[in-house]
This record gives structure tokens, C-alpha cells and sequence, in this order.
């Protein structure tokens, strides 16, 4: 019995410990929006200069992954439009200058990355989310001369779970589709 125990402890931390660590390539990572602007157009925006780590070990199918979005680096092409989303009306740079997603579980279909599970952390209020991957790919980066994984992930949130009611009362809707985009390199 002691044996057993020890074998299926030693199994597990050899598990964790073949997991290989990647860190986020902030020129390659970016979270896009598009909410819907009262039936008649779509807005939408990104943040741009993503950091954080990954850590993925495709035998044992699991992963990890913690993004942190910089919300000064919002961006819509129209700055007028940027400083308004920055404001506290919505994502109030200045009080919460960061949104943070951390993965609690990764799903696979066959070989491949299919969902990621995990949290969003957004105006101070951290709620559940699941990534469906939409793309996940590993592969030898000619450029970095190191193995590269990444991948497209998107979801909807109702914003107004974190407590971004702006104009919700006034007919705006309160769904938002996320997209985030995310390479990183072995380290």
C-alpha cells in the first residue's frame, strides 16, 4: 500500500514537473471586443501588449495559463472613443489598470486544446469564464529558435456581472464577445 501511494506520488510530480514553461510574447498577444451598439452597429476595440506565462504539457493534457491585459494599451482607432472606455463610465484605467485571466482547467478534444477554464478579473471583481479554443497550435518558431504555442480563444461575458452597467438601463446590451489571441515561447 505504501508503495502504491508513493508510486502514484512520484507520478504526479513527474507529471507537473514535465510541463514546460512559456512565456507570453506581448507582440504576438492581444484581447479583442465587439459589443453590440444599440441594434445598429457593432463597437468594437483591443489591448494590446499582453504579459504572462503558460505552462503546457500535451502527453498529460493539462495546462496553464495567467494573461495580464494592460487596459492604458485600449485601442480603437479613435482616441476620443479610447478615453471614454478608459473612464469610469466602463473600464476605469485609472482606479483598475489591469484585467487578469488565470486558467483553472484546460479541456483537450483527441490531441487538441478545446476550452480553457478559469477566471476573469475585471474592475476589481474576478468571475468564472470558459475560452472556447477556436485555434491551438505548437510549433518550432524559426524566428525565436524556440518552440512557440499559441492559440485563438473566444467567449461572450455579461459585463454587467462585473458591474460595467453603462448604459445597460438605456437598451446597450450587456453581452460582450471576447477574443484573445495568445503565442508564447518555451522557456
Amino acid at each position: 500500500m505504501k508503495k502504491t501511494l508513493f508510486a502514484g506520488l512520484l507520478a504526479v510530480a513527474a507529471g507537473a514537473a514535465s510541463a514546460a514553461t512559456y512565456t507570453i510574447d506581448s507582440h504576438h498577444a492581444n484581447a479583442r471586443f465587439a459589443i453590440d451598439h444599440f441594434g445598429a452597429t457593432t463597437n468594437t476595440g483591443g489591448f494590446y501588449n499582453l504579459t504572462g506565462t503558460v505552462a503546457f504539457d500535451p502527453k498529460a493534457q493539462t495546462g496553464s495559463v495567467d494573461v495580464r491585459i494592460p487596459v492604458s494599451s485600449l485601442n480603437t482607432g479613435n482616441a476620443r472613443f479610447d478615453e471614454h472606455l478608459k473612464s469610469a463610465d466602463l473600464f476605469n484605467a485609472a482606479q483598475y489598470p489591469e484585467m487578469r485571466f488565470q486558467s483553472s482547467k484546460w479541456h483537450f478534444k483527441g490531441n487538441k486544446v478545446s476550452s480553457v477554464e478559469g477566471t476573469l478579473t475585471l474592475l476589481g471583481q474576478t468571475h468564472p469564464v470558459t475560452l472556447k479554443a477556436t485555434k491551438f497550435n505548437c510549433y518550432n518558431s524559426p524566428m525565436l529558435k524556440t518552440e512557440v504555442c499559441g492559440g485563438d480563444f473566444e467567449t461572450v461575458i455579461d459585463r454587467s456581472k462585473w458591474g460595467m452597467n453603462y448604459l445597460v438601463a438605456a437598451g446597450m446590451s450587456k453581452n460582450v464577445k471576447l477574443t484573445i489571441q495568445i503565442e508564447a515561447a518555451k522557456q
